[in-house]
């Protein structure tokens, strides 16, 4: 049975890659969004441009001035849902060498790739293109790579052995990320007025999935996207991006694209910081959009509580009222992506109390 569907999947499977390496001259018509959802590239309408918050990470560590730093992510996190950090202590050679394994990985031949290729999201390593390529109504221009990633002497072994520096140079992005997640999740519990050890004992038990995506040059980059209106279910989401591409929603409902700043990583807040926060702070919707002239990669990655561990409003931030959401874990997660278009509706969507 698994065979077939493997040879199922090879038959339907086609990358992005794959097109643009072939030279097409359009999108075919899986990927031309209805013109409501298109990105509106080079227009004034549709896109604004506004400062998105940069948070020096150094300055935690001076006494006086980490409650300013803290108050500044409070702001940010309550506004946008993102912010941007520097000096966030993860050497520029670790992330030149993880965009470059990751360039590598996805420069290989087709048949290379495909021996990882799969649809089933319960899959710790798996190759694939768009969201999910066998259930897509719509397909996105976008191909990735995701791999669970901690702890890591449990997973590596699993990773691509081609080409042969991924393992060593994407370990150590991941090893580097993870320490960086402890420092943030520390200082976003603070920012709520929580011990910054809320929730230390789940989240360092918790689950790191990496997802390496690679969004090549496209013919007609104004009537598709890389990745469609979503939020990531995990706590938080640390970003690296070759250039820009990654836009937010805001209060409006206003797209705002995200600047590219050499050496940053933007850090963004998933459902499980909105259910914990119980609704203080909210789960950035954000989109990818795609262009003519280059390729570009990111690395997302998404930390969250283990697989099963149910995650629900603090008590603390509740008080007196209702819980304005329900619990889940990334299991729950899981199980309704493979069985709803998350696209058509948000999996928080289906958590929120009607009282709130």
């Amino acid at each position: 049975m698994e065979e077939t569907m493997k040879s199922l999947l090879d038959d339907s499977f086609e990358s992005a890659m794959t097109l643009t390496n072939s030279g097409v001259p359009q999108v075919p018509d899986r990927y031309v969004l209805p013109p409501s959802q298109r990105p509106a590239l080079g227009s004034s309408l549709g896109t604004i441009e506004t400062t998105l918050p940069i948070i020096d990470l150094s300055l935690l560590h001076e006494h006086l001035l980490r409650s300013s730093v803290i108050r500044d992510i409070n702001m940010a996190c309550k506004e946008f849902g993102l912010f941007q950090v520097i000096n966030h202590g993860i050497p520029p050679s670790v992330i030149e060498g993880a965009l470059d394994a990751a360039t590598q990985f996805f420069d290989l031949p087709v048949e290379e790739k495909m021996l990882l290729v799969s649809a089933d999201v319960h899959q710790p390593v798996r190759y694939g293109t768009s969201l999910n390529h066998s259930t897509d109504r719509v397909h996105y221009w976008r191909d990735f790579i995701k791999h669970y990633s901690y702890p890591l002497s449990k997973w590596i072994d699993m990773w691509p052995s081609n080409p042969p520096c991924y393992k060593e140079k994407v370990g150590k992005y991941a090893e580097a990320t993870h320490v960086l997640h402890k420092q943030l999740r520390e200082a976003i519990s603070e920012s709520l007025g929580l011990e910054k050890n809320y929730l230390q004992e789940q989240t360092e038990e918790g689950s790191q999935v990496m997802a390496v995506n690679c969004y090549p040059a496209c013919p007609e980059p104004e009537i598709t996207l890389g990745m469609p209106p979503h939020s990531d279910f995990g706590s938080l989401t640390i970003l690296l991006q070759s250039s820009q591409g990654l836009q937010i929603m805001d209060s409006n409902k206003d797209w705002i694209r995200v600047p590219y700043i050499e050496g940053a990583l933007i850090v963004q807040l998933g459902d499980q910081v909105e259910v914990m926060s119980n609704g203080i702070y909210k789960s950035v919707i954000h989109r990818v959009t795609v262009n003519k002239d280059y390729k570009r990669l990111s690395f997302a990655s998404l930390h969250s509580l283990p697989l099963h561990k149910k995650i629900s409003p603090a008590p603390e931030l509740v008080g007196n009222n209702a819980p304005a959401y329900g619990e889940f874990s990334f299991n729950d997660f899981l199980y309704y992506i493979s069985n709803n278009d998350c696209v058509q509706q948000r999996f928080i969507d289906t958590l929120k109390k009607s009282n709130s």
